[in-house]
């Protein structure tokens, strides 16, 4: 029966694979009471021990069945894989095997079919896999019945779940809700969800259906103009926190819709909710900027200075003065006629840190840090020897007080420090830091510039006739640019 497949010709692969096969621990293996015993933690332990290790030394098939038949009483489930294996390996270590006998086999085969049914899975599955690496048929009775076995064993299945009928709107959420539809858009399906009415769908459908043409930069008109027609018709149902949402992908997209009150029906929903949510009405605010439809009421309140004393003590000031900061560059480059408020001169800061953050990084720079003995920085910067622009935190951006030059209490004339890093201070020197109509620093202004100096702090004035000369972030960046190079300073790639 297994002649011609247990030959050396025909079975080399699998019995090499065999010959690598783990060898089978009778503690680990087999569902008897002695299968969960270590070696020697049982009064019969050692004869199980000792007929282990006569299969592991048989040096024939017969002898491998000689042992198993004639020791029926300390037979487990986990010597039978031990058998196989060392089958296996007579097999398979020599270069021409023993013959085996057809009745041999057989009998080892009727041994393990007779007390499968005994074995535990994991045995069931070691026997298995043996048998099918020593080329016994798929369709023989020993492969068949250990698969057999196997099965029993294994958890029945549950029964599918009854599927909900989806209906519209339905259908579309749970499409757009699914990780591998999002992960892999398609377009053909996407356009056929056009076809839903608008009745059918709600706020969160939407949102979800504009986000994903945003992400995915589909430009499918007749899904925008359907997202447009469905902001129109629900306007008083909608907050501006869900309006960013649903405005994002047209502004992205650079696509104004045909919907004739889509703006109308943006402005009145600004007017009602811009005091509400602050960073959903710059965000879109920003949505239109791309779309160079800016409406001018909306302009007047988010640069008003109620508006911008509102969001100082909100979590998101920090991104909506960045975004007011582009709308301000909008406004000066592509609105010539706007005759409303703009953005306080006394942002100068917030615009200066954008750029700072565009050009070096946030991590390369320290804004409105307070050195000793007591004197604030606009902007501070850490600078090695060679001019490259250090990341603050790996620095001190402190130096030493008092000098280490001279006693404490006395002055220092010039600026002494151990530290191999310099620091530089951009100092803001804003309209009212001067005396009126005059270029003469007030008092405190100038006091404070000459003790940085004189601590060993490198300071580069920003004079405000300056800073509003510069039309626009891009232009602020390349102001900057000539600033700290004028220094020697390096950052990015080039500057370490």
């Amino acid at each position: 029966m297994l002649r011609v497949l247990l030959s050396a010709q025909a079975s080399a692969a699998r019995l090499s694979g065999l010959l690598l096969f783990p060898p089978v621990q009778p503690f680990c293996l087999g569902s008897s009471k002695w299968g969960d015993r270590p070696p020697g933690g049982a009064p019969h332990a050692a004869p199980v021990q000792g007929l282990q290790r006569l299969l592991e030394q048989a040096r024939s098939p017969g002898e491998l069945l000689r042992w198993l038949g004639q020791n029926p009483t300390k037979v487990r489930a986990h010597h039978y894989p031990v058998a196989l294996r060392r089958l296996g390996q007579l097999l398979g270590s020599q270069p021409r095997p023993p013959p085996v006998e057809q009745a041999t086999l057989q009998d080892l085969s009727q041994l393990i079919i007779r007390h499968c049914p005994s074995f535990d899975v994991h045995t069931i599955h070691t026997c298995l896999h043996l048998a099918v690496l020593l080329g016994f048929p798929s369709d023989g009775p020993l492969v068949c019945a250990l698969q057999r076995e196997r099965r029993l064993r294994l958890p029945p299945k549950p029964p599918p779940p009854l599927q909900p009928v989806l209906r519209g709107g339905q259908r579309l959420e749970a499409a757009l809700s699914c990780p591998h539809f999002l992960q892999h858009p398609q377009q053909r399906l996407i356009r056929s969800l056009a076809e839903a009415r608008p009745e059918e769908l709600t706020p969160h459908v939407m949102v979800l259906l504009a986000q994903h043409l945003a992400r995915h930069r589909l430009r499918e008109p007749r899904l925008l103009e359907a997202i447009a027609h469905f902001l129109v018709v629900q306007e008083g149902q909608l907050n501006s926190k869900v309006v960013q949402k649903l405005v994002l992908p047209f502004g992205r997209l650079n696509y104004f819709p045909l919907e004739q009150q889509f703006m109308p029906c943006l402005e009145r929903i600004l007017a009602r909710e811009a005091g509400v949510a602050p960073l959903a009405t710059v965000n879109i605010l920003m949505s239109l900027c791309q779309l160079q439809c800016l409406p001018f009421r909306a302009l007047h309140f988010v640069f008003s200075p109620g508006f911008i004393s509102h969001i100082s003590g909100t979590p998101h000031a920090l991104i909506v003065r960045r975004y007011l900061s582009l709308l301000d560059t909008a406004v000066e480059l592509e609105l010539p006629g706007y005759r409303g408020p703009r953005l306080p001169q006394r942002l100068h800061k917030d615009i200066v840190a954008e750029g700072l953050r565009q050009l070096l990084g946030e991590e390369r720079y320290r804004q409105d840090l307070t050195v000793p003995p007591g004197y604030c920085t606009d902007f501070l910067l850490c600078v090695s020897s060679s001019g490259a622009v250090l990341p603050v935190r790996t620095q001190d951006p402190f130096l030493p007080y008092p000098p280490r030059s001279c006693p404490q209490g006395q002055a220092a004339s010039q600026p002494t420090t151990q530290d191999a890093a310099q620091r530089v201070v951009l100092m803001l020197r804003e309209r009212w830091h001067f005396c009126r109509d005059s270029r003469v620093l007030l008092g405190s202004r100038a006091l404070r510039e000459r003790h940085l100096g004189l601590l060993g702090y490198q300071l580069l004035p920003l004079p405000f006739e300056e800073l509003e000369s510069q039309r626009g972030l891009p232009q602020l960046k390349s102001y900057l640019r000539q600033k700290l190079q004028a220094l020697g300073l390096r950052w990015g790639p080039e500057g370490g």
